[in-house]
């Protein structure tokens, strides 16, 4: 079992009008990586996102970012809140905006323990017993550099799915995600938070990795979706069963997404995760009380 790292989490709300740009909540890094918040630790920057939940005590906040090509700037692949004890993220946290919706490379497979995560936090590349390594940040939502693809197959970013789900259901909410996040006549900035359920009562039970490691397998997922147009701003979520819907694969029909839509209050509701605190308050009160089929194409 992996030691705890205690985290203080300090939230930086946003004043004034509310805006999308790709650059009003970024830092700059020395190049390309990774980190982690540790023990007595703020996490600084990154943390302070639009599209970053409220943190947990006890859980490691980890960001992964890559340097665009000719540019000193670095772009954030995406973050994560890792609980230690379930060995699974409690949620991922990404967006898609100018830099990172693009389209320049392919799936690179680059399977990996997460090199952020203290050794005995991590458990080895292999499948898991019964499930598929199942991708919370889709090795889909991260086409824009190569390395940026290879991160999303740290294995911390994967989650026990059974296989019809992962392949022939969850595939069709990962394409609304990314078919949306790379319009940008849809969107300025779409930021997207995805999960897995590891609380006790929402879980189907644990897949051994050996050495006395436990992986939990979630029995429900999630997505938060926020997305900014010319500053005004819309969310959508969704609250699915892990289980087999008997669908094949890429023929799920958007009535069948809509019927798991929620608004993100109701998702806050369901998992006890703050989703998108460092919206200012008046709008996120009156965004994330609704939504609307018609804005995601799922009317």
């Amino acid at each position: 079992m992996c030691k705890f790292r205690h985290i203080l989490y300090v939230a930086v709300l946003l004043a004034g009008t509310a805006s999308c740009s790709e650059s009003d909540d970024d830092i700059q890094l020395g190049g390309g990586g990774s980190s982690s918040a540790g023990s007595g630790t703020v996490a600084k920057g990154y943390a302070a996102r639009m599209e970053v939940p409220a943190l947990k005590a006890g859980n490691l906040f980890i960001q992964h970012s890559t340097r665009i090509s000719g540019s000193t700037d670095s772009v954030m692949t995406y973050c994560m809140e890792f609980d230690p004890d379930k060995l699974h993220s409690r949620w991922i946290a990404f967006r898609f905006d100018s830099r990172t919706r693009e389209n320049n490379t392919s799936r690179t497979d680059a399977w990996a323990d997460d090199p952020s995560l203290p050794s005995r936090c991590q458990v080895g590349t292999s499948t898991f017993d019964g499930y598929t390594r199942g991708h919370l940040c889709a090795s889909a939502d991260r086409l824009y550099s190569r390395e940026a693809n290879a991160q999303t197959f740290y294995m911390s970013n994967m989650s026990p799915q059974l296989y019809d789900f992962n392949s022939n259901y969850w595939t069709s909410y990962e394409a609304l995600v990314q078919k949306k996040g790379r319009d940008d006549s849809f969107s300025d900035t779409l930021y997207v938070v995805k999960g897995g359920t590891i609380d006790n009562g929402q879980t189907i039970g644990t897949v051994s990795r050996g050495f006395g490691k436990n992986v939990v397998v979630p029995k429900y997922y999630f997505i938060a979706l926020l997305k900014c147009k010319n500053s005004t701003y819309e969310s959508i979520g969704f609250w699915v069963e892990h289980k087999n819907y008997g669908y094949a694969q890429y023929q799920v029909p958007a009535s069948e997404l809509s019927a798991h839509a929620v608004t993100i209050d109701d998702l806050e509701k369901k998992t006890g995760i703050d989703f998108f605190p460092n919206l200012p308050d008046a709008a996120e009160k009156v965004v994330e009380a609704s939504y609307s089929l018609s804005t995601w194409g799922l009317n």
